[in-house]
């Protein structure tokens, strides 16, 4: 579908009468060329700091009173005073009083009057002296704001995009938490952009979900599309917490005080069994991107594993069904902001991302590479569209070898079975490290050593048929590249930076607020694999989104959604499927310890490779399978437990 035609220059009306009418009166050389770079013209120091509260039309806390939601604003007072009107760049955030936003956990801090002081993240400091206003918005049952959290829901939405209708004259806002002065929106043109990571870019899914008038933008980090793919993978438990664990992590003092009820609904609605209830439609944004008015620049991490890279991946398959203007920028990191794995570069990209879709600004952004993806640690690659528009989904098969446990993989059909035993100690890189032996943990299957890179660019899904021993069962599939690299360590503390000591700034500072921010470096390991893609399900959700105990000796079809990338298999590597039972800390073990067996010839992996079969078929011509190595396979680090915090 092609994409949705987006403006270029924006200006009121009036000023393009004017303009129209200069034109005609002044000659070539009197003329100015429009700008294309909004300047750091403006006073940070004598910036306007406030706050105000927007009324969100929900009573989420059942006190017979609407929320309010606190909204603290820094915004040019030269503005002000010229009665010119600007945009927003907002962040709607639940951490700013409990966990802190960014690599230095920042929080919002406040003077006497309760005016803002510092903002974390460098949002204000960089945009506010060229001409923007900084909105910084906690969520209901958060810091200073009325209401419950209830984690991607209603309420969570509501708060953001009550912000939005109120900064384009449809909302109602106060100059206190509980008094009856009005406040105006009248210093802004209405035109928002939202930034955020993780729960806070999640926001900004759903608000642009909602097709809010006024959202131009969007800039979701590491964000989540769909809370049930957060919590769970087909059935499969990711954390050994729910939702209402989060809420209870992130609401502030006195809203927990008030808010069990509402925590005790969310638990209700979301049980461990993993089964898909209303709770889950409610917070899943992914069929609603036809509503989706701004545009979005993406960012992720293909080694996320907190946010698991599935969520920006069914999001941009269903932005881009859906023509909306897009951009993506894909990290080898974990679930790290690009302020910290690539700043220059990305503040200089958000620079005139919001200046073309708020400022208007003809700058060229829009005739860029779609995509940019790191294709080793700081090396940089593009691509005009994402995925390349040769992509085709390539279907592979296992088949058997000459051991036990240790197969093939190729076009062709395969016959026979495979079996193991789910060990739930054991994860995928325990699994890597010994794919070229028998080991009852996993079944395994590599091409030859290619004889040409091959390189897959988005989302793939395996299909298996297994029997399992017992009436539970979970599983995972592995998408692993054989052969030595030098990788981001995405397992380590960092999730693939190092934090030093150095300061770079990145805006203008005040004795309150900083613009100056340690410097952090790529932290790489050596390695002889790499993890590329990976997914999860119970088998008991082979039929539907409820699942069911499983018939012991009573074969079961189900597929796997393994998480988006892209990644190239370079020549002389090999490519991998293994598949196998509980993926120790990144999913939850089942109730029992199943035996399963694979029917290979119902069991397929379908793989988004660039070039399609063609390519594959000669990326695999004449090779042959290596001979198993006795030695195990380095890689990085056991992930341990992901966080369940997004």
């Amino acid at each position: 579908m092609p994409i949705r035609t987006r403006f270029t220059i924006w200006r009121p009306l009036a000023a393009v009468a004017t303009a129209a009418l200069m034109a005609g009166l002044l000659t070539p050389v009197t003329a100015q060329a429009a700008p294309r770079t909004s300047r750091p013209v403006y006073s940070y120091d004598d910036a306007i700091r406030e706050s105000v509260w927007v009324d969100t039309r929900l009573d989420g806390d059942g006190d017979g009173r609407t929320d309010r939601v606190a909204v603290d604003i820094v915004r040019p007072r030269e503005t002000d005073r010229q009665g010119r009107r600007i945009p927003v760049i907002m962040d709607a955030s639940p951490y700013y009083s409990c966990c802190g936003r960014g690599n230095e956990s920042q929080k919002k801090t406040y003077d006497a009057a309760g005016n803002v002081v510092r903002m974390p993240l460098f949002y204000d400091n960089y945009f506010v002296p060229r001409g923007y206003a900084f909105v910084g918005v906690d969520l209901a049952g958060t810091n200073r704001s009325d209401g419950c959290v209830d984690v991607g829901g209603r309420s969570d939405i509501q708060s953001a995009k009550a912000v939005v209708d109120w900064l384009n004259g449809r909302g109602k806002a106060y100059t206190t938490r509980t008094g009856t002065t009005r406040a105006k929106a009248t210093w802004t043109n209405g035109r928002t952009g939202m930034i955020g990571k993780s729960y806070d870019g999640t926001i900004a899914n759903g608000v642009a979900a909602t097709g809010v008038e006024g959202l131009e933008t969007i800039v979701p980090i590491g964000a989540i599309s769909s809370w049930y793919d957060y919590y769970f993978a087909k059935g499969a438990p990711l954390f050994d917490s729910g939702p209402d664990g989060l809420a209870d992590r992130v609401e502030s003092p006195e809203a927990r005080a008030r808010c069990g009820a509402v925590q005790q609904r969310i638990a209700d609605g979301a049980p461990r069994t993993g089964d898909w209830t209303p709770l889950w439609t409610e917070r899943d944004y992914v069929p609603d991107a036809g509503r989706v008015k701004a545009s979005v620049f993406v960012v992720h991490g293909m080694q996320d594993l907190n946010v698991r890279a599935k969520h920006f991946g069914q999001w941009w398959d269903a932005l881009a069904e859906n023509g909306v203007e897009r951009r993506i920028w894909l990290s080898q990191a974990g679930h790290v902001d690009p302020f910290d794995f690539r700043r220059a570069d990305w503040v200089d990209t958000l620079h005139r991302w919001f200046d073309h879709e708020l400022l208007g600004y003809d700058n060229g952004i829009d005739d860029e590479p779609m995509a940019e993806i790191e294709r080793a640690p700081d090396q940089w690659v593009t691509s005009e569209v994402w995925p390349p528009r040769s992509t085709r989904p390539t279907t592979l098969r296992p088949a058997e070898g000459t051991q036990d446990g240790v197969g093939t993989l190729g076009l062709r059909p395969g016959t026979g079975t495979e079996t193991f035993t789910d060990d739930p100690a054991h994860d995928e890189t325990d699994w890597a490290a010994h794919i070229h032996r028998p080991t009852p943990d996993k079944a395994g299957f590599t091409t030859g050593p290619l004889t040409r890179d091959l390189r897959l660019s988005g989302s793939s899904k395996v299909t298996v048929t297994a029997t399992p021993t017992t009436s539970s069962a979970h599983l995972s599939a592995v998408l692993v590249d054989l052969g030595p690299d030098t990788i981001r360590d995405y397992a380590a503390e960092g999730e693939g930076i190092t934090t030093l000591t150095d300061r770079t700034c990145w805006g203008a500072s005040t004795s309150g607020d900083s613009a100056c921010f340690k410097e952090t470096a790529a932290d790489t390991a050596d390695v002889d694999y790499t993890i590329v893609s990976r997914g999860w399900a119970d088998l008991g959700n082979h039929s539907s989104a409820t699942g069911a105990p499983l018939t012991p000796g009573k074969p079961y079809t189900i597929t796997l959604d393994l998480a988006a990338t892209d990644h190239v298999v370079p020549r002389g590597h090999r490519l991998a499927l293994i598949v196998a039972g509980t993926d120790k800390d990144l999913i939850e073990p089942p109730a029992s310890t199943p035996t399963l067996t694979l029917d290979l010839s119902r069991t397929s992996v379908r793989v988004p490779l660039v070039g399609g079969a063609p390519a594959f078929v000669r990326a695999t011509a004449g090779t042959t399978t290596a001979v198993p190595e006795a030695a195990p396979l380095d890689g990085v680090r056991d992930p341990g437990a992901a966080r369940s915090v997004p």
